[in-house]
């Protein structure tokens, strides 16, 4: 979520700049998602020719770890937990995501997964002046209200790594919220509400999807 990315992997997700490319990527047929990831591919060869140099397969990975972290988090807090064969099926689709993108190094499994990821979170994250600027920024541009909505809902996703590094407490305002939005599951409102809350989130989709 928030990012304390190195400054080359903040230009890595301009890969997943849009949840309409997260959407088509993870919840379209087969040849419609090869397209988005075949699209997103050209885009970053004509960034990488414009600046004379190429985009390492790490920034990429940064991002797809983190889309995998957030795939799984954000299932897990809304709907119910996943099994290790569900969360290995999660893994898969992204995976497959890399192999189309030519990354090298991926792990094969969602299990051989967890070591790595576990080590970029150690190892991989700083908060930079890159990270206090990003929020500045989004907090000019989406308002007090939501921005405040934005990072209430991060502290229910984030790693522990990240809440450390942000100091983010334990406690969300949002939490009491989640109940209330698995009542609306039931009586057919879930639609709005993740409409809105998609809608909140377009202009900051680089943290709700680290």
């Amino acid at each position: 979520m928030a990012l304390f990315h190195r400054q080359a992997s903040l230009r890595s997700y301009r890969a997943f700049s849009t949840v309409t490319y997260a959407k088509e990527i993870v919840f379209s047929p087969t040849d419609k998602a090869h397209k988005a990831i075949d699209v997103i591919t050209q885009i970053h060869k004509g960034v990488e020719q414009n600046r004379g140099s190429a985009i390492p397969d790490w920034a990429y990975r940064d991002v797809l770890f983190m889309l995998i972290h957030y795939s799984i988090a954000s299932y897990e807090l809304l709907e119910h937990h996943l099994t290790d064969i569900e969360k290995n099926e999660v893994y898969n689709v992204f995976y497959r995501v890399g192999v189309r993108m030519n990354l090298k190094d991926l792990p094969p499994t969602y299990q051989d997964w967890l070591p790595v990821r576990k080590e970029h979170l150690d190892n991989n994250l700083q908060k930079s002046n890159y990270s206090i600027d990003l929020f500045k920024q989004y907090k000019k541009h989406l308002g007090v209200v939501r921005f405040k909505i934005l990072v209430e809902g991060q502290k229910l996703v984030v790693p522990r790594r990240v809440k450390e590094l942000l100091h983010f407490n334990n406690f969300s305002l949002l939490a009491p919220l989640v109940p209330v939005y698995k009542l609306s599951r039931l009586i057919k409102m879930d639609g709005l509400l993740k409409k809105y809350y998609c809608q909140l989130n377009t202009g900051s989709e680089l943290t709700v999807l680290i």
